[in-house]
């Protein structure tokens, strides 16, 4: 019986955003659906990571609300690792750190059991703790990893963010006010120190983790 393996429609497109010389330190940007690598945080995220030395690889898929309905977990998990592997064929990188918003902690959740990944460092921006794969991952993952989120957010999930600090790896940050895009609700010059905040979280975490 021969075997035909069907891929799912939706091939995603993806930029990476190389060093001048070569490099083996690259940072792997998942979006949120709604939420692109071109958006506020993800766009300082992606100078933070560059001015330490890395190549940036952004995965820019978008789905609009009907797309995401239809969406299988695994089709998407699957399109993601096609992509990077795509994107990465040719290079030699051994230091990865994973940066992921809203949905992309599903994609993240599965990168993580791929030995390339075994040692990745990686921030969980607001991950959806509603979805069970995330937060079995986060409860037992042994990477280094810093996971940021508001309590106004739909995904905070209290008794299950709680659970969270049994894990030794992980650096929680709780944001008093802040919404699903790490914002305040009409309170924009307020967001913009929230914004700074983030970033000097996600430096401080690089500093812990060799990138001074």
């Amino acid at each position: 019986m021969t075997n035909i393996e069907v891929e799912s429609p939706k091939s995603i497109p993806f930029r990476l955003i190389e060093q001048k010389q070569e490099v083996n330190n690259l940072v792997i940007v998942l979006p949120g659906a709604g939420y692109p690598t071109q958006a506020p945080l993800l766009h300082f995220t992606t100078g933070l990571f560059y001015t330490k030395g890395f190549d940036v690889l952004h995965i820019n898929y978008s789905y609009n609300r009907q797309e995401l309905s239809d969406l299988s977990n695994e089709d998407f998990k699957k399109d993601v690792q096609l992509a990077i592997d795509k994107a990465i064929k040719h290079k030699n990188y051994s230091n990865y750190f994973i940066v992921a918003k809203s949905i992309g902690t599903k994609a993240l959740s599965d990168l993580l059991n791929y030995t390339r990944f075994n040692d990745a460092k990686v921030v969980w921006l607001t991950p959806i703790l509603q979805n069970d794969d995330v937060y079995k991952t986060m409860v037992n993952c042994d990477n280094k990893g810093l996971c940021i989120i508001g309590d106004k957010d739909p995904c905070f999930i209290e008794d299950r963010f709680e659970s969270l600090k049994n894990n030794h790896n992980l650096t929680l940050k709780v944001i008093d006010g802040a919404n699903h895009g790490l914002e305040l609700d009409k309170e924009p010059m307020k967001s913009i120190d929230l914004l700074k905040s983030v970033i000097s979280d996600m430096n401080e975490f690089l500093k812990t983790n060799g990138h001074p």
